[in-house]
């Protein structure tokens, strides 16, 4: 659970990321969380866009990617941003500490 603070470091961390990943028409399923997965474990951040021929909306999204334990950081219009510890990550997010 990420506290106000570890949040808003984090949106200001994606506003200079690209979406990197699109829901579309598909929907979601195994195949996206397990590629949204491997992008998590590199970079810990991203940011997902959700096309107007989507079904889905973005309380869906966060509902499915939080069943994965990946942490929602916030919504804009259609494109959601999300994060996930990594050890692996190539430049580790250090997260403001809790009280």
């Amino acid at each position: 659970m990420l506290t106000s603070k570890q949040r808003a470091y984090l949106k200001s961390l994606a506003q200079s990321e690209k979406v990197t990943f699109q829901i579309g028409k598909d929907g979601l399923n195994e195949n996206m969380l397990n590629d949204v997965l491997a992008y998590l474990n590199k970079h810990e951040i991203i940011k997902i866009s959700i096309l107007l021929n989507s079904s889905v909306t973005a309380v869906e999204a966060e509902a499915f990617f939080e069943m994965a334990n990946i942490e929602f950081v916030q919504k804009i219009g259609r494109v959601i941003v999300l994060y996930k510890h990594s050890d692996n990550a190539k430049n580790p997010i250090v997260l403001p500490i809790k009280k």
